[in-house]
């Protein structure tokens, strides 16, 4: 009796053991996210608890999206929001650049200068058109895209965004970016330019397209500080801006 008993504490221990080894590994190898959701199955009976902690992952994230989002269309769309920011700030087309030496060789960088301005004015009065594309690929975000985001890079959210919104913000910022060169003074800054430098001897004929130069490096400027701000949110506290967002973010 002694030696059956002994041998039953013995199986029982090693199939304990081995249980908990197989449930280590397997837990080992799933996301946050996926751990959480197990463990309120197995506590909770798997009912709505579960899936309800999903979605707050889920809202949290998006809220925390949304005002990293609003607080870079308000930063950049701002007077100065490019032109004063080394980071982002719009330099001339490369195409120009010949024209940018000659020009300065006879005293006449204040043309480009001027140019160069009213470029980032217009990526300026152009970038508040991404605020709505913005807020549409939040709300279109399902459940893996969810997880891919929290559980991905810094810069997760910000390449899920450039996939979604980048052919339409560029459509979008086009008409904008068009009516503010002209607006601003661009168009005929860049036209007195040219005549400048035509009327140089043996210079190169050039051409740039400052529509779609500015279109280009308005969105990379957008994206670049969004980027910035999705990493702030994971890792600050203090940008974590509500008691939602601090739970989620809290790894």
């Amino acid at each position: 009796m002694k030696y059956s008993t002994t041998k039953f504490i013995w199986a029982m221990t090693v199939l304990v053991t081995a249980i908990l080894t197989l449930s280590v590994s397997s837990f080992a190898g799933t996301s946050w996210l996926d751990k959480g959701s197990d463990l309120l199955k197995s506590v909770g009976g798997g009912d709505k608890k579960s899936a309800l902690t999903i979605e707050e992952i889920g809202a949290g994230l998006k809220e925390a999206l949304k005002v990293g989002s609003e607080n870079v269309v308000n930063q950049l769309g701002a007077k100065e929001g490019f032109n004063k920011d080394s980071n982002i700030h719009i330099p001339l087309p490369a195409s120009l650049d010949k024209v940018k030496s000659m020009l300065s060789k006879v005293g006449m960088s204040s043309l480009f200068e001027d140019l160069e301005l009213k470029l980032n004015r217009a990526a300026e009065v152009a970038t508040p058109k991404a605020k709505q594309l913005f807020l549409t690929a939040i709300s279109g975000m399902t459940l893996e895209d969810v997880k891919g985001i929290y559980n991905g890079p810094e810069d997760a959210a910000t390449q899920y965004f450039k996939g979604k919104m980048s052919p339409k913000l560029a459509a979008e910022m086009k008409p904008v970016i068009e009516d503010s060169l002209s607006e601003v003074g661009a168009v005929k800054s860049y036209d007195t330019m040219m005549k400048e430098y035509k009327s140089l001897p043996f210079v190169p004929d050039v051409k740039a397209n400052l529509t779609g130069h500015v279109i280009e490096k308005g969105m990379d400027g957008i994206f670049y500080y969004m980027a910035k701000e999705e990493a702030a949110i994971r890792k600050d506290p203090v940008k974590r801006t509500t008691e939602l967002l601090q739970k989620v973010f809290a790894k």
